[in-house]
């Protein structure tokens, strides 16, 4: 449904995307994730024929977003980070308005607004005004009018920016709702957003498509899956030599504090660890006896699942400094234009 081949965007010398290639099929919610600046409101504008591209194609439903812009926009959704709202026409003017302009015909027009409207929850809000909605309205508004025509492609850019834990939830719920009928690229980054809306994850890096999988995969292939958390009675150093030649034991990892997340400091002598084993392997047993053996005391000892944060930070920690604020200046440039 959505094809983006060696899409790349430069402003002046400064690229904002480079070689970004990534599908979409029928059907799918792709989550597009990537830390502030990586690129993904760029990549989001040029599939919705905002930004034309500097290099690359880009398809959408079989029609090219550069040669046929018009098509393209009669087939997609689009809910910017802002949403498009009108705040002194009602929430079912608006839908109207937007309607005609997507080309939806006269005698077809009241189905679809009410469709809208019964889909994202605004039944109760139709006549009301729509600067008197809250912001989690208003952000219904905004997806009921990327899907008022019913296209087969929605794009939502940072759709739960802002919101608060239940309205989060709320939207959260009516995107997997769409799934199925409508394919759907959801730029975020909110790792929870992708984990529990999205089938599959495309992490884009300094402009750069650095990983594309389901979240299982990408926690199984980068990060060897699962593993142990310990804390220890001894040297960490010392346990850290030790554990590294247990058979199934691919990296162990020492903390100066009660767990990786933790504020709280170690008592005495005790050290944290946690230890990533391969996939497929289960050497907990052989990492406790190991330590015991060796003289450590074993305080604790727990099995852990990768995440889909330990994955993003994997690939995106290394370059975290020289990280810039090229998508501001796409989005200054863009306005500019």
């Amino acid at each position: 449904m959505i094809e983006v081949e060696h899409l790349s965007k430069i402003y002046g010398s400064t690229p904002a995307i480079t070689d970004v290639t990534f599908s979409v099929e029928p059907g799918e919610i792709l989550g597009f994730l990537g830390p502030n600046g990586a690129g993904k409101t760029t990549t989001m504008r040029i599939l919705a024929g905002y930004l034309p591209a500097t290099n690359g194609k880009a398809k959408i439903a079989g029609y090219d977003v550069n040669e046929n812009s018009l098509a393209v926009r009669q087939r997609i959704g689009y809910l910017p980070e802002t949403p498009p709202l009108y705040p002194e026409m009602t929430v079912e003017g608006f839908l109207d308005f937007v309607a005609r302009i997507k080309g939806v015909s006269a005698g077809d027009r009241p189905n679809k607004v009410t469709a809208a409207i019964e889909r994202c929850n605004l039944e109760e809000k139709r006549q009301v005004i729509i600067r008197k909605l809250s912001k989690g309205y208003r952000q219904r508004v905004g997806i009921a009018q990327a899907i008022v025509h019913d296209p087969p492609a929605i794009i939502l850019d940072e759709p739960t920016v802002g919101l608060d834990p239940r309205q989060i939830i709320e939207v959260r719920n009516l995107i997997k709702s769409l799934a199925g009928t409508h394919t759907i690229i959801l730029s975020t980054h909110i790792l929870p957003e992708v984990s529990m809306t999205c089938s599959r994850v495309a992490i884009i890096n300094r402009g750069k498509i650095v990983a594309t999988n389901t979240p299982e995969n990408l926690m199984m292939q980068l990060t060897g899956g699962s593993g142990y958390e310990l804390e220890i009675e001894g040297e960490a150093a010392l346990a850290k030599q030790v554990l590294q030649n247990v058979a199934g034991v691919t990296l162990v990892e020492s903390f100066p504090t009660a767990g990786m997340h933790s504020q709280v400091p170690l008592q005495g002598k005790r050290a944290y660890l946690r230890v990533i084993s391969q996939p497929g392997k289960e050497p907990g047993r052989d990492i406790a006896t190991t330590l015991v053996r060796a003289g450590f005391g074993l305080h604790e000892m727990r099995r852990v699942n990768a995440t889909l944060e330990d994955v993003f930070l994997q690939l995106t920690t290394e370059e975290k400094n020289l990280e810039t604020e090229v998508d501001s200046t796409a989005a200054n440039e863009g306005e500019a234009a």
